[in-house]
């Protein structure tokens, strides 16, 4: 499984992220651009510790047995549902959050293994780092491809 704390994915990402512009569709769901860029900076702010929403019910319940479901060579599923917290509905500027996350994205990268928030995963629960470099490259992929890149 590819992890964003290997550079040659990272670059990968970073230059996908650049092939988005402004007018770019989304294949499935609701989110324009913009806000899928704010809703993957929102996810990267949970891995990096600046914010810890709490764990959902269902994720108390059945999250540590959804992980070998997750952390795997599968896609995911499209619509599938999200983090409460990090859904956005409102309008957001596709230059700001471009920038924001490819800035997010670089920071996380450098500060590497280390910096992975000790906070448990909403709803995976308790994660390694290797965990969340994982699930940060898979994530980003998913709604990398939700708009065609």
């Amino acid at each position: 499984m590819n992890n964003i704390f290997e550079i040659m994915y990272t670059e990968e990402i970073l230059k996908r992220i650049e092939n988005l512009t402004e007018n770019s569709q989304p294949k499935w769901g609701k989110m324009s651009v913009g806000q899928m860029l704010a809703h993957c900076s929102s996810f990267q702010d949970i891995a990096m510790g600046y914010s810890s929403p709490r764990r959902s019910l269902l994720g108390i319940l059945v999250g540590r047995f959804a992980k070998s479901i997750f952390f795997n060579e599968k896609p995911l599923a499209h619509n599938m549902s999200t983090i409460p917290t990090i859904l956005i509905t409102d309008k957001r500027d596709f230059e700001i959050e471009r920038e924001k996350l490819k800035k997010k994205i670089k920071t996380f990268q450098k500060n590497g293994a280390d910096s992975c928030t000790v906070h448990p995963h909403p709803f995976f629960g308790k994660l390694t780092p290797e965990q969340w470099g994982k699930g940060i490259y898979k994530h980003l992929d998913h709604h990398l491809k939700q708009f065609g890149v």
